[in-house]
């Protein structure tokens, strides 16, 4: 039995099975489980008493600390799979987040190298490893931040299980995400995708995106009694997506994107004439419409997919010779419309539902050159010439 320190646990070289020491030396000590509440031990090796005396030290520094003796041994897959079905099943995160996890997880962590690599031998290193690699795959720089922080996020729950000491994902810088111009359509070109939207089921839709910058989910979910037509105002409250193959409706992820947004007279009289057509769409229908009470509907009376709404959009721009149109653009050429007719940055992020400011003016910052002209000879009217 080797010299053993108070609080080091025992020190002994261990012997094979004719009684011979084997080169090989064993720590080991005994204490309570915090998390069991049981009495419980814990082995080290090393091929020196001094290695061993070493190694069990640092057992009992994290045991100190409230941290597991050692780390678990299941692979980083099978955690991973323990997370979905647990905490983030349990976490109050909206459904469209939890199947965004739940996928990423399936597709890029639980598989591969990464998803076989146990627990207590995962590494910082092996977290840059995964980053190079999706980068390789040509992912977007939001879908790999996405996927570090669906990892970061399950090890911290690990972390608190006691599975871990520590996050290794949070030892590692978050990967980047380059914010790019807002693609965005002139007051001309909206006017002109409108025109050949118009006749199409989802027309008021269009306009009512073109004329507030609503989500597309934050437009199918809007409901009648979130209208307030004589006062020209509307409130957003919910949002419609798809999860699972089922549509949801939910309340938008944030306090600030549940808001009242005013509304312009052409959109006021244009969703008058949408709620008579559903009128008479309900009344033709009779017992066969199912009443949900909301603005946009099928034909049935049923929620509309909100990809159906951009569909209309792609084909309108399509016929109208615009290129690049996306699920935002008319959200985006909302804002710079407002922003360079003069609204005030603090007015654009209340109508858009922004958490702040600083997201709208890293997004819409950017100005037109007619817009920034204007500007400058308005300072410059203010200021007059200057005295000699």
């Amino acid at each position: 039995m080797g010299k053993r320190a108070n609080g080091e646990g025992s020190v002994r070289q261990r012997k094979g099975k004719d009684g011979r020491p084997t080169g090989r030396w064993e720590g080991r000590i005994s204490f309570l489980d915090p998390i069991t509440d049981r009495r419980r031990s814990v082995s080290v090796y090393g091929d020196s008493a001094r290695e061993c005396r070493a190694a069990l030290k640092k057992v009992v520094q994290r045991i100190e600390e409230g941290q597991p003796a050692r780390d678990a041994a299941v692979t980083v897959a099978d955690w991973l799979k323990t997370w979905r079905t647990t905490a983030l099943e349990a976490s109050d995160r909206r459904a469209t987040t939890k199947a965004l996890y739940a996928g990423l997880s399936r597709t890029h962590l639980e598989t591969g190298d990464l998803g076989a690599k146990r627990l207590d031998r995962l590494k910082p290193s092996d977290v840059e490893a995964l980053v190079v690699r999706l980068r390789k795959a040509e992912l977007s720089e939001s879908t790999v931040r996405q996927v570090y922080t669906v990892l970061r996020g399950a090890l911290e729950i690990a972390v608190r299980d006691g599975l871990l000491a520590s996050n290794p994902v949070a030892k590692v810088r978050r990967p980047k995400v380059t914010r790019t111009e807002a693609r965005h359509l002139s007051a001309v070109e909206v006017q002109s995708l409108l025109s050949h939207a118009r006749g199409s089921r989802y027309y008021a839709a269009v306009v009512l995106m073109a004329f507030t910058g609503l989500r597309r989910g934050e437009v199918a979910g809007l409901a009648w009694t979130d209208l307030d037509l004589d006062k020209a105002e509307m409130t957003v409250r919910h949002t419609l997506s798809r999860v699972g193959g089922e549509l949801v409706l939910s309340e938008p992820k944030t306090t600030r994107s549940r808001r009242r947004v005013p509304l312009a007279a052409p959109l006021v009289a244009e969703l008058r004439d949408h709620k008579l057509r559903q009128d008479t769409e309900r009344k033709a229908a009779a017992n066969t419409w199912t009443e949900t009470g909301m603005v946009f509907t099928t034909a049935a009376g049923t929620m509309v997919d909100p990809r159906n709404m951009l569909r209309v959009v792609e084909v309108a721009a399509k016929a109208a010779g615009i290129e690049d149109v996306g699920a935002h653009t008319l959200r985006h050429s909302a804002a710079v419309g407002l922003l360079e007719g003069g609204a005030h940055i603090k007015a654009v992020a209340d109508i858009l539902g922004h958490s702040s400011i600083a997201i709208t003016g890293d997004i819409y910052g950017h100005t037109s050159d007619d817009a920034a002209r204007s500007a400058l000879d308005n300072l410059g009217a203010m200021l007059g010439t200057p005295t000699p």
